[in-house]
């Protein structure tokens, strides 16, 4: 196996010692679960014998003590003081801003033009979190974020499998360097944004709505204390990379799967004009375009933008027939358990019915888990389905984007699940 090449060694594992398999790399214990009530041993049922795993752990260097890194009781108390800016009804006020912004790409392209939809989604989505996490538009420092994390995704294989990387972290080596001048410039960023907040007199900032201002705000309801500005600056990173690198990945996926299946696109069409009728969407309308939020859902079956997830035991732990000690790496992949033929159907193809409200109470649990599960889910899950089916249906109105194989299609493991080439497509009047 290519070093930086995960997800094959994983299929590899499953294809050759089925449910779970195990070896030891530099005397360290990794074990490979692919087994959906394992999975759920670990993340709900046996969750307190584990915390956070090295390759995770290791996105401190740039995310500090964030909800992704954090283990209790650090997690436990900011999700506690983060979940208010995240309820349905909080997440349910940004339904016009994604509408507005997906509006505004989708009049920003004309009939015949190739455009590389990743680029294209990565735009959008971070236009999108800009105005719900920062309030403001996509100004050049905000597209300095965007940047300066594209730069750290770089060589973030290489700053994962790198023992005691933090060690060495000043070290003059130029992958370093960049690593500490990118880091450098978000933190600098991201702290001049929340020095603004701190100066807003308590009933403006309470008044605001874009999600750092809710931050800032919030208290924990146990002692009523706040984030300090590190404590910020670490969820307002992660909430970043989250909000924005996540959905836009989705979302490219999402229009290479529906150029390849022209029936299910079709079907979607059909959807979105009979439930718009020409009007722009608004929140009312998510409930009512089930199957576009399908064919989001079977996307992140095929190309789960959180690929994979990892835990270590602190004591010893018990899977099915398995014993297995304290301080064993566990790793399980979406990618794979997502796409195995032990409980998929023809698990390659596009079919967005497997994710009706049938088939889900039907579906075994850990089956399918593109946001997580278990204590840690995801708390932004509701936000990006929001975002990802309102976008697809804002756009639907006007364009069918077609591929142009003009670059491979290769998925790219790094924190999240990218394409590693241009993903052109052609831009067609419906």
């Amino acid at each position: 196996m290519r070093f930086g090449k995960p997800i094959p060694l994983f299929e590899h594992l499953h294809k050759t010692f089925g449910p779970i398999a195990h070896y030891n790399f530099l005397g360290n214990l990794i074990v490979f679960v692919n087994e959906p009530e394992w999975i759920q041993q670990i993340l709900v049922d046996q969750s307190t014998s584990f915390i956070k795993e090295r390759t995770l752990k290791r996105m401190k260097i740039l995310l500090g003590e964030g909800l992704i890194t954090s283990d209790d009781p650090i997690h436990m108390r900011q999700r506690r003081i983060a979940a208010p800016a995240f309820h349905r009804q909080r997440i349910a006020g940004y339904a016009g801003e994604i509408v507005a912004n997906a509006k505004a790409t989708r009049e920003g392209w004309h009939d015949g033009q190739e455009v590389d939809a990743a680029a294209e989604f990565m735009l959008l989505s971070l236009k999108i979190i800009a105005r719900t996490l920062f309030d403001q538009e996509v100004t050049p420092e905000v597209l300095s974020v965007a940047d300066e994390v594209n730069s750290i995704m770089g060589i973030y294989n290489l700053l994962v499998a790198l023992p005691k990387l933090e060690s060495y972290l000043h070290w003059p080596l130029p992958y370093l360097s960049r690593f500490r001048r990118s880091r450098a410039r978000l933190d600098a960023i991201v702290a001049r944004m929340i020095t603004e907040r701190r100066q807003l007199p308590r009933e403006e900032l309470e008044r605001r709505h874009d999600l750092l201002s809710m931050l800032v705000a919030a208290r924990d309801e146990g002692d009523g204390s706040g984030m300090d500005d590190e404590q910020l600056r670490d969820e307002t990173l992660t909430i970043f990379l989250a909000g924005y690198e996540t959905v836009a990945n989705a979302l490219t996926w999402t229009q290479y799967l529906l150029s390849q299946n022209p029936e299910a696109r079709e079907k979607m069409f059909a959807e979105v004009d009979r439930v718009l009728g020409g009007r722009d969407a608004a929140l009312e309308d998510f409930p009512q375009l089930p199957f576009t939020e399908q064919v989001f859902a079977e996307s992140m079956r095929l190309y789960p933008p959180a690929w994979a997830m990892g835990r270590r035991s602190t004591q010893t732990v018990q899977l099915g027939p398995y014993r297995i000690p304290a301080g064993a790496h566990f790793f399980f992949s979406q990618y794979v358990m997502h796409r195995s033929e032990e409980y998929w159907d023809a698990p390659l193809e596009f079919r967005p019915e497997r994710h009706t409200p049938e088939a889900k109470a039907a579906r075994q649990k850990f089956v399918y888990f593109p946001f997580g599960g278990g204590r840690r889910q995801c708390i932004g899950e509701n936000f990006a389905w929001m975002e990802g089916v309102l976008c697809l249906a804002t756009i639907a109105q006007k364009w069918r984007l077609e591929f142009v194989p003009r670059y491979p299609v290769e998925a790219e493991a790094k924190i999240t699940l990218r394409p590693k080439f241009p993903m052109m497509m052609r831009v067609e009047t419906r």
